[in-house]
């Protein structure tokens, strides 16, 4: 059993998901640091509420600046009532609310010495540049982590100072690769060849390794970490093998991970010389001219004592001339730089700096608040040292009018940091918006939040209607702003939409426990989407996104959204004629919920997640199928033909193992786990041995167990072996549980018990295994119809209790079965094992979340929704994003236009539709089909409604006069709140598959 269950203090069911992330040991550290939080403007608050969600163990705010109106756009934790009070003292209640185990506390005083040396990290938010520097000097002296965040309107920009040799424990998300072996050479070096030869390409050139599983060659297993050389054919040099045994079987590979030391400046240093996170030349010298803007404007409010005043373009060129003033930056080597400053830039910066805005809060708090856990736990690379983040591309194209400085002037309401940005008539466009957000769980939360403090339909129309048919769980807590603990078991969309309204009470927001799917296609149909400006998706499939792309696509709406996985995140912004549409990657689309192949998983397993499953399926007909199926179908009675008939063949040989002599006792429960230990890992596995054994060949000459086909090898029961007693103790409990006996935990006396039972009977095995057979084999008739005397036997007793799986209880055995069956499993095949941790996550496909990376998706999504709502915009205006926190990788990047496609004179992208209003009286199929040809100038040869063939050319001539004669809406049936029927064409002289641009006949 690996660490992740070893915490007793650890919430694992609250904290499920980011313990996929960040494991045991980061999250243990985590609990025990303590931060200190200063400024509580809308991006200290997102800092604290991703800390507090999170689990730090303890979070002091420190704000003593008064609340006010300008702090209401993006700081969700103050409202009008908190006008006039310490924005920290008002933080505070709400804040601890949402998480019990982390303690929130206000001081109130002078940022100390004494009190800097209490904090393992200092977070500077909104502060002035003279109090970084001091603070920054003292921590890197005495080996403090800090950061400072800010951000200005659309830029933002983070600082990381971890100290001079600060060891980072686990560099990077992924985990340590695995793969199986397929042999090793004895010899200087020795030559690994792995079993897929895919796996190779995963391996570099001084990565560290060390081996498991290893038969024959068992000098390698458990030693010391190796580096590896990668050949240019995929097989690894392992070092010198010469002296160890032969190889002979089996074996897994796996990296160590191994510690990394970084070294950051102090600021006062890093100010002048500064090392910035990006991705191009371009992207680095975009960065020196907004880092040389922060300090200009840094400058200006040490001179004039206020920010820049919103759009003003006299202070914008005091800001200029500033940033001009300050000389040149130097590079890595300490030479000054030579780059011109992009006074451009400097001037965009400082016009649109004196906003606060909740989507860049929310980006720039998930990424701040990611470094913090980065300094706490050693858990992944911390930036070095600089990151600008700017999204300037929502302000108005060159060539149309900024706001002025009178649209943009407060108006003491609670959207003034947005409209010193946007304006106020941009305010009011925002206020008449109604979207439609599919999806209320960690991204839906995050969006929804936004949507109350940017004020999207807040007046007239407006409005937000959220969807979503699934419930609160406790898992949701750690990631999900939004949700309490109260609120378990709770309808999501309702408890997201009452939270929504407490943040800003103008929302208008319906929530709909629904899902978005073809069966609420008569409720989120014509009517409904004919009310709706966008659509924000926040959905975990591929396949659930890809039918709300298609019903954008249908109803010509733009659709925003976003999807995490772990610390990645992408968003995606597609606009009607000026985009592409969505489209799910196809690899992960077509294998995301696809089952591997039921023969691959039974027979001849190649991968851990095919032993998962197989042992998920295993207890799943061996504890619940088997009981129902014995407990409610007496029509399988009948006969031992019709039970066959009736049941699978894989349940029926599964039932044969469940109907022995019904148990007594503990022992009784005891004896038939190790029973069924024996059928499964033994004597199975000898029995497919003689069916194929390892010599077969296949009739091309090949042998049959080669590549990725391992030979399996039959185990032997050893109560010493953990794993072994584990599968014993668990099938017990659980057989013990479906015959409503008591179970027991004693692993000692467990041990003792099987040392004393006798091994079970081959023959009777044998008898066993023969109910798999085909009924038409004398084994299997016998072994079917002793099943069927036993079923009977068995009918007259009291029923069993059908065990459903439940992967969130670790006291049921449940999961514990799974773990080791999957891991026995492995042993047969010579697969690597999957640990408690990792099963769980394969059985119950749960993806790795935390609420940063979730927070900054969001607020992505929110900057790209500044840009739809403002107005036609061109494609360059756009942007795609993709972020992974743990490797500091950011990109945003222009999206595709439209695929044009053409027949003959036709043109069209995926956008468009061929147009046809209805008649009164009402068009028939005839003139329907003349006016396309008169339209177009091309014959239609097929006209179909969803599956349903309306006319064929090749149809009879008496046929299609029948149908030709037929009003359009006659022919399909109408369904509730339609009022387009979307036709599909096949035309004349087709010359290349394509989807031909669909018909649109308006009712």
């Amino acid at each position: 059993m690996d660490t992740l269950e070893t915490s007793k203090s650890l919430d694992k069911e609250l904290y499920s998901r980011q313990l996929y992330v960040l494991g045991l040991p980061a999250m243990q550290r985590i609990q025990g640091a303590k931060v200190l939080l200063s400024g509580l403007q809308g991006l200290g608050a997102e800092v604290a509420k991703n800390l507090v969600l999170m689990g730090v163990g303890s979070l002091t705010l420190h704000d003593p600046h008064p609340t006010c109106w300008s702090d209401l756009a993006a700081q969700f934790l103050l409202s009008e009532q908190d006008l006039g009070r310490s924005r920290a003292e008002a933080s505070q209640k709400l804040l601890a609310e949402l998480n019990g185990a982390v303690r929130v506390c206000v001081y109130t005083g002078n940022i100390t010495e004494d009190l800097l040396l209490d904090f393992q990290v200092v977070v500077l938010t909104a502060s002035r540049l003279e109090e970084q520097l001091r603070v920054g000097t003292f921590c890197h002296k005495h080996g403090v982590c800090f950061l400072v965040a800010d951000t200005r309107g659309l830029v933002g920009q983070l600082f990381c100072d971890f100290g001079k040799n600060f060891t980072v424990q686990d560099p990077t998300e992924a985990e340590p690769l695995t793969a199986a072996i397929q042999h090793i050479s004895q010899g200087s070096p020795g030559i690994l060849t792995l079993r897929e030869e895919a796996d190779a390409h995963h391996f570099h050139t001084g990565d560290w390794v060390t081996f498991s599983g290893i038969e024959g060659m068992v000098e390698l297993n458990g030693c010391d970490p190796r580096p590896l050389y990668v050949r240019e054919d995929g097989t690894l040099e392992i070092g010198d093998t010469t002296a160890f045994s032969p190889y002979l079987r089996g074996g897994a590979v796996t990296e160590v991970k191994r510690a990394k030391t970084v070294s950051h400046e102090p600021l006062d240093a890093a100010l002048l010389q500064p090392r910035v996170v990006a991705q191009s030349p371009q992207e680095v010298h975009r960065a020196r001219c907004l880092h040389q803007s922060f300090r200009a404007l840094h400058k200006f409010q040490q001179l004039h004592g206020r920010p820049p005043k919103p759009w003003d373009p006299v202070d914008a060129e005091m800001v200029v001339d500033l940033a001009q003033a300050m000389g040149p930056l130097k590079g890595t080597e300490g030479k000054p730089l030579e780059e011109q400053l992009d006074e451009a830039l400097v001037r965009t910066v400082a016009l649109s700096s004196a906003g606060g805005l909740s989507p860049m809060a929310a980006v720039l708090g998930a990424v701040a608040a990611q470094e913090v856990l980065k300094a706490i736990s050693g858990k992944f690379m911390p930036l070095d040292q600089w990151l600008y983040f700017d999204a300037l591309d929502c302000l108005p194209e060159d060539g149309d009018p900024f706001p002025n400085p009178e649209d943009c002037a407060p108006r003491r309401c609670r959207y003034d940091g947005q409209t010193a940005v946007f304006g106020a008539n941009f305010q009011e466009k925002l206020s008449h918006q109604h979207y439609f957000l599919v999806g209320a769980g960690a991204v839906g939360c995050e969006l929804l939040k936004g949507f109350a403090l940017m004020g999207l339909g807040t007046r007239g129309r407006g409005g937000v209607t959220v969807a979503d048919m699934d419930h609160v769980e406790l898992s949701n807590l750690s990631r999900q702003f939004l949700f309490r603990s109260q609120d378990v078991h709770r309808q999501k969309a309702e408890v997201a939409a009452k939270a929504a309204r407490r943040l800003n009470a103008d929302l208008q927001v319906t929530p709909l426990n629904l899902p978005l799917d073809p069966s609420t296609e008569d409720i989120f149909g014509d009517d409904f989407f004919s009310g709706v400006d966008g659509v924000a998706a926040a959905l975990d499939t591929f396949e659930a996104r890809d039918y709300v792309a298609a019903r954008c696509t249908h109803f010509l709406k733009p659709l925003l959204e976003a999807g995490t996985t772990g610390t990645r995140g992408s968003t995606g912004v597609f606009i009607p004629h000026v985009t592409e549409n969505y489209r799910a990657p196809s690899s992960d689309a077509a294998s995301e919920d696809a089952p591997d192949p039921v023969c691959t998983v039974r027979y001849i397993p190649t991968t851990t997640e095919h032993t998962v499953q197989w042992a998920k399926g295993e207890f799943d007909d061996l504890f619940c199928e088997s009981a129902k199926t014995i407990n409610s179908h007496p029509e399988a009675l009948s006969s031992p033909e019709h039970l066959v008939k009736s049941q699978k063949q894989p349940l029926l040989q599964t039932m044969r193992g469940v109907l022995t002599e019904r148990p007594q006792t503990w022992r009784d429960c005891v004896l038939w786990a190790l029973g069924h230990w024996q059928l499964r890992f033994h004597h199975g596995i000898t029995q497919l041995l003689r069916t194929y054994p390892p010599d077969r060949v296949q009739e091309d000459g090949a042998p049959f167990w080669s590549g990725p086909k391992q030979c399996p090898q039959p185990l032997e029961f050893d109560p010493s072996q953990d794993t072994h007693l584990l599968y014993v103790l668990a099938a017990a409990n659980l057989y013990a549980q479906m015959h409503g006996l008591p179970g027991s935990q004693d692993q000692t006396a467990l041990r003792l018990l099987l040392n004393l039972l006798p091994q079970p009977d081959p023959q009777n095995l044998d008898r066993i295994f023969a109910s798999e057979l085909e009924l038409d084999s004398p084994s299997g008739e016998f072994g079917c119809k002793q099943l069927h005397e036993d079923l009977k036997t068995w009918r007259k007793g009291p029923p069993l209790e059908p065990l459903t799986f439940e992967k969130d209880n670790d006291s049921n055995f449940h999961v514990d079965f799974v773990v080791a069956a999957a891991s026995l499993r492995a042993q047969n095949y010579g697969i690597p094992a999957a640990g408690h941790a990792e099963t769980k996550r394969i059985v119950g496909r749960i993806i790795p979340a935390v609420v940063t990376t979730t927070a900054a998706v969001a607020g992505l999504v929110g900057l790209e929704l500044y840009k739809v709502v403002g107005g036609s915009r061109p494609l360059h205006a756009f942007r795609h994003s993709y972020l992974h926190l743990a490797e500091n990788y950011f990109s945003r990047w222009v999206p595709k236009a439209p695929d044009i496609q053409e027949f003959h004179h036709l043109k069209w992208t995926c956008w468009n539709r061929l147009e046809v209003p209805a008649e009164q009286p009402e068009r028939t199929l005839g003139s329907l089909l003349a006016l396309i040809q008169e339209l177009q100038g091309l014959r239609v040869t097929m006209l179909l409604h969803g599956s349903t063939l309306l006319y064929s050319a090749g149809w009879s001539e008496e046929k299609q006069a029948q149908h030709l004669s037929h009003s359009v809406t006659d022919l399909v049936k109408k369904v509730p709140g339609q009022r387009v029927l979307v036709l599909e064409l096949g035309y004349e002289g087709e010359e290349y598959d394509t989807n031909f641009p669909r018909l649109h006949y308006k009712l």
